[in-house]
C-alpha cells in the first residue's frame, strides 16, 4: 500500500508529467484559457490515461510479454488508446455537447498526447502490475489536471492584469507555466512515512 501510495504522489507532483517530463504539452497550452474547458479535458485524459494504462498492461502481459512480441508494443498501444479517445468523444459528444464543442480540436488530439502513450511505456519500462499500472496511470492523469487546472486559474487572472505588450499571448503563459514547473519542483523534496 505503501508503494502505491509513493507512486501516486510521485506520479501527480514529483514526476508531473506536464511541468516535469513535458509530456502533453499541446492540449496543456491550448485547452488552458478557461477552467471549466480545462477541467473538462482534464477529466477526459483521467479517463482515457486510466484506462489505457489497465488495457494496455493487459495486453502487454498476457500477449505481448508471452510470446515475445515486445517490439509490438508502441503500435499496439497506440491503438488502443484511439480506440479509447473515441469511446470518450463520443460520450462527451452524448453527455455534454457544450463541452464537445469547447474541446473542440483538442479532444481527437489526446489520441496524439504523448503523456497517454508514454505513461503506459512507462508502465512496461518500471515492469508495473496491473494494478500498480493502473495506480500509475491515474495518479499521472490527475498531475495533468492539476497542472492544466492551475493554469487555467492563472490565465483567467491574467486577462485582467496590466501585462507589458511583448509578454502579452503566448509569452506570459509560457512563462507562467515555467513558473510552475519551478514549484512543482518544490515536490521533489517531500518524504512520505519514516
Amino acid at each position: 500500500m505503501k508503494e502505491l501510495l509513493l507512486i501516486s504522489v510521485g506520479a501527480a507532483l514529483v514526476n508531473n508529467v506536464v511541468l516535469s517530463q513535458f509530456l502533453g504539452l499541446c492540449p496543456f497550452l491550448g485547452v488552458s484559457k478557461k477552467i471549466k474547458t480545462a477541467s473538462g479535458m482534464g477529466a477526459a485524459v483521467i479517463f482515457v490515461i486510466t484506462i489505457a494504462s489497465a488495457v494496455t498492461s493487459l495486453i502487454y502481459d498476457t500477449l505481448l510479454a508471452r510470446f515475445d512480441l515486445d517490439y509490438l508494443k508502441t503500435i499496439v498501444f497506440i491503438l488502443v488508446i484511439a480506440a479509447l479517445v473515441q469511446l470518450v468523444e463520443m460520450i462527451i459528444k452524448k453527455i455534454s455537447p457544450a463541452l464537445y464543442a469547447a474541446l473542440g480540436v483538442y479532444l481527437p488530439l489526446i489520441t496524439t498526447n504523448c503523456a497517454v502513450l508514454g505513461v503506459a511505456l512507462t508502465n512496461v519500462q518500471n515492469s508495473y502490475g496491473l494494478l500498480t499500472s493502473t495506480v500509475n496511470g491515474f495518479a499521472t492523469a490527475v498531475g495533468f489536471a492539476i497542472s492544466i487546472v492551475i493554469l487555467a486559474g492563472i490565465r483567467e487572472r491574467m486577462e485582467h492584469s496590466d501585462i507589458p505588450k511583448a509578454f502579452q499571448g503566448m509569452p506570459i503563459v509560457l512563462i507562467a507555466a515555467g513558473l510552475m514547473a519551478i514549484a512543482f519542483n518544490g515536490f521533489s523534496g517531500l518524504q512520505i512515512g519514516g
